[in-house]
């Protein structure tokens, strides 16, 4: 590092990204992105004549993109923000309500980015361990003073939480805010966003990455409340104004729209998830019950790293995590069909059976 980086954040452990080669084809099962391409009402709508617009801001109120996300889900535009992925909404999510006077808790074995902006934000941060099954237990953050934030599913796992214990935890304390990530909700989960209705101290974010195939745009949202969803206007407006470009917000848009393609590959995701179950399975694998797009999977006769580098080695990328009581897993995200059959294949090979 320079001799001018901050001391305040010189020991950040950053958030490490899954690896994304270029100059090698390889069948791509580690960062959880969509097999499908984007709706074709993406497509129609860049249009070259929208593309010539780049020349401009885009709308920073995200105007479009914001009613049809409250027109999907059948709230008000003041209760949605837009942001760039879902990350972005999480980390204003962290600067506008968590602080030295109330930090955040969140589980041990979850998305790692909520330890970074806890340390990028100078926030106390409490880490409550998963059970032995690796489910997350509500009865663990019932009495903590600090804001929560759950992925449920939760990453890498896969595991959900109903959302009636996340109404207990909202019931508790309503002076503590339940932030409930949602990346991967649609593959199978329980949403909250029923629940906003009914709590004020509930915020829902979810991302256009994963079931709308539209990673490589950056779309999130937040829904809440109109006040919260005014506080992280708030931090938006004094960070980037112009968060989501112009291009982004028309795909957003088409994507929200497009109902019956989003029914479709959520749907194919989901059987092949459920074939891919029972291969691995069927290879001896222990495999946790996830409702996401990807498997979290064990196998006795080989580790976790030696799994994902001999994988690596014969083209196919599924991640590891080198991490107490996850490193004998290795993460699969679920592709398309003849992705898996190769997948499978190919571990028979490498493991004999």
């Amino acid at each position: 590092m320079s001799r001018f980086f901050s001391a305040a954040v010189s020991d950040l452990d950053p958030y490490t990204p899954g690896e994304q080669p270029r100059g090698q084809n390889y069948i791509k099962l580690n960062t959880n992105e969509s097999p499908f391409p984007p709706s074709p009402r993406v497509v129609e709508a860049l249009t070259e004549e929208e593309s010539r617009g780049l020349r401009l801001y885009s709308d920073p109120t995200c105007k479009d993109l914001v009613d049809a996300i409250a027109g999907y889900y059948g709230l008000q535009s003041g209760q949605v923000l837009a942001g760039n992925g879902s990350d972005e909404n999480l980390a204003f999510a962290f600067r506008a309500f968590c602080g030295p006077e109330r930090g955040v808790a969140f589980a041990d074995i979850t998305y790692g980015f909520y330890k970074v902006w806890a340390r990028l934000w100078g926030i106390p941060a409490r880490v409550i361990p998963l059970r032995e099954d690796f489910t997350l237990h509500v009865d663990d953050y019932m009495d903590l003073h600090e804001h929560i934030v759950i992925a449920n599913p939760n990453a890498p796992t896969g595991i959900p939480i109903p959302s009636s214990d996340i109404r207990r935890l909202l019931e508790r304390d309503s002076e503590r805010l339940v932030m409930v990530d949602e990346a991967y909700v649609d593959f199978g989960g329980e949403s909250c966003v029923p629940l906003l209705a009914e709590y004020g101290n509930l915020l829902v974010v979810q991302t256009m990455s994963k079931s709308r195939s539209l990673a490589g745009a950056r779309v999130g949202f937040a829904l809440g409340s109109k006040e919260l969803i005014a506080d992280l206007n708030r931090v938006k407006y004094g960070f980037n104004p112009y968060n989501i470009n112009r291009l982004s917000i028309l795909a957003g848009k088409a994507a929200m729209e497009d109902r019956a393609y989003f029914e479709k590959c959520t749907g194919e995701i989901r059987r092949i998830r459920r074939w891919t179950e029972g291969e691995l399975k069927s290879l001896g694998f222990t495999v946790l019950p996830s409702v996401s797009n990807f498997l979290f999977a064990a196998s006795n006769r080989m580790e976790g790293g030696a799994l994902y580098r001999a994988l690596k080695k014969r083209g196919i990328l599924v991640r590891w995590f080198d991490a107490p009581r996850i490193n004998p897993f290795v993460r699969i995200t679920v592709g398309a069909q003849e992705d898996m059959e190769t997948l499978i294949r190919t571990l028979r090979e490498l493991l004999e059976v």
